[in-house]
């Protein structure tokens, strides 16, 4: 119980960071109308996109939370015997920091307009993720070579099953992050994939939060 209040602490103030950060508390009938937005109500048309991705990773971050709380509960019982930490972990760590540090990278060029620092950095982000993914699953080879396998012990699976969660979003962000490097190839003008950009920037930073908890629960626990 006590790792689960602390986890939805760390989530609140991440989501009040956010939330000053690209301005949703703002009253926006009190705003002055400028391009692109809604004529007559001076509600822009960006900050819709980030409320949904804000909701899907509240939805996210739900998800995570029930992860760690039957992870928390079930370690109590007299079954459970903890699975050793590969030390490939800390490293994959770094990479995906890298991930989330070339996404900022890519924001920075997209408000500078420079189209090629964009694509590399994009690519940068792509490549760190990929990276990161396959560390993870080395990381799987190395535990289930000395025998700890999904079904022996229920700490193993929950090791499996916490990791390959962070995965599956981890892939379903490539999806977006692809369709932002193909539309950067294709010489779409920067400003216009800003919004992309930062949106894929938000949803990593959100895994690397996510990841960070969960790496410190395994090594704690």
């Amino acid at each position: 119980m006590g790792v689960t209040i602390v986890f939805f602490s760390a989530l609140s103030v991440f989501a009040v960071w956010w939330l000053s950060t690209h301005r949703l508390t703002a009253k926006p009938w009190l705003e002055v109308g400028a391009a692109g937005e809604h004529p007559g109500t001076g509600v822009s048309d960006t900050p819709v996109a980030k409320v949904g991705l804000g909701v899907f990773l509240a939805v996210v971050g739900a998800l995570f939370a029930l992860l760690i709380s039957a992870y928390v509960m079930r370690m109590s019982l007299a079954d459970w015997r903890p699975v050793p930490k590969p030390a490939l972990l800390w490293i994959n760590t770094g990479v995906l920091m890298l991930a989330s540090a070339a996404f900022q990278w890519a924001r920075s060029a997209a408000d500078r307009e420079d189209a090629e620092a964009l694509k590399t950095a994009l690519l940068a982000a792509g490549a760190a993720t990929l990276a990161f993914m396959a560390g993870q699953v080395w990381a799987w080879r190395q535990l289930t070579g000395t025998g700890y396998l999904l079904a022996g012990n229920p700490a193993n699976t929950f090791f499996y099953l916490i990791t390959a969660a962070h995965g599956l979003h981890l892939i379903g962000g490539l999806v977006a992050l692809g369709r932002n490097i193909l539309r950067a190839w294709r010489g779409e003008d920067p400003a216009r994939l800003r919004l992309g950009v930062e949106l894929c920037g938000m949803y990593w930073d959100f895994l690397l939060l996510m990841w960070l908890i969960l790496f410190g629960l395994l090594m704690l626990t």
